[in-house]
């Protein structure tokens, strides 16, 4: 048994939507410390180029607005122009919306929706073919889909299209799972608590207030969010098919209020 190659990922070809900043960050830097080759992707073409350049000569920007069919097929063909193969693809794109009950807009049920339920599907059947060339039963590719534990409990917030896309995200993990793991490929998904990001305000801006409702009593960092992509993109989550991982310090699990905001 080799445990000192369980967690690495030297040699392989990593997709991380949503790479520029946020979650999707945290994933890329681990995966890239790691050993694996990087293609970060956002919807803007700036940040994501500047943040791959600091991120270095394993990092590489493909910028492109994936809320749409086209938008992911168009992705799969640019990253299909320089690799032959995709070891892991991370769907971690997302977005959220909030307003109250009486007024919640169509726009932003569909925005939210779209991005965070239709790209996971249609990237993952864009990047199939990449996915199969680079899959086998010794070393299956890797899907990770990025939830959230307001999938799975409520959250305070009227965030309602956000808590929504984030439960469809947990079931379609578990089908895709059952499809592609016919084909070598493993599905699986994290679903973060509170991390800081643009999206999570009230971890980034007040979290000494929020980690008192977390069990572990802090938000999470960017090791908390690397390690577990990394388990599950590495030989060490081999054996792990259409389970989401919660990261979240307890949170879920715990009979305690919280008011936290999105992850």
């Amino acid at each position: 048994m080799e445990l000192s190659t369980l967690f690495s990922l030297d040699g392989r070809v990593a997709l991380v939507t949503g790479g520029s900043r946020g979650i999707g960050l945290m994933i890329a830097k681990g995966f890239i410390e790691q050993g694996a080759k990087v293609y970060i992707s956002s919807r803007k073409s700036d940040l994501c180029k500047r943040v791959a350049d600091e991120l270095g000569e394993r990092c590489h920007a493909l910028p492109m607005d994936v809320s749409t069919p086209s938008g992911c097929q168009a992705l799969a063909e640019a990253l299909g122009k320089t690799e032959s193969k995709l070891d892991i693809l991370v769907n971690n794109a997302g977005t959220a919306w909030g307003a109250d009950f009486e007024h919640f807009p169509e726009n932003g049920w569909d925005k939210v929706m779209d991005l965070n339920v239709k790209s996971p599907f249609f990237l993952t059947q864009a990047v199939l073919n990449l996915l199969r060339a680079a899959s086998s039963s010794e070393r299956p590719g890797k899907v990770i889909n990025i939830a959230s534990i307001d999938g799975m409990r409520l959250n305070a917030w009227e965030t309602y299209s956000y808590q929504a896309s984030k439960a469809a995200v947990l079931q379609l993990t578990k089908r895709l799972a059952a499809k592609l793991i016919r084909e070598n490929i493993n599905v699986t998904g994290i679903a973060p608590g509170a991390f800081a990001s643009d999206m999570n305000r009230a971890a980034r801006d007040h979290a000494d207030v929020v980690a008192q409702a977390i069990p572990s009593k802090r938000i999470g960092n960017e090791e908390d969010m690397a390690a577990a992509a990394i388990y599950l993109a590495a030989r060490s989550g081999d054996y792990v098919v259409g389970e989401t991982i919660v990261v979240d310090g307890g949170l879920v699990h715990a009979d305690l209020p919280g008011d936290w905001g999105p992850a």
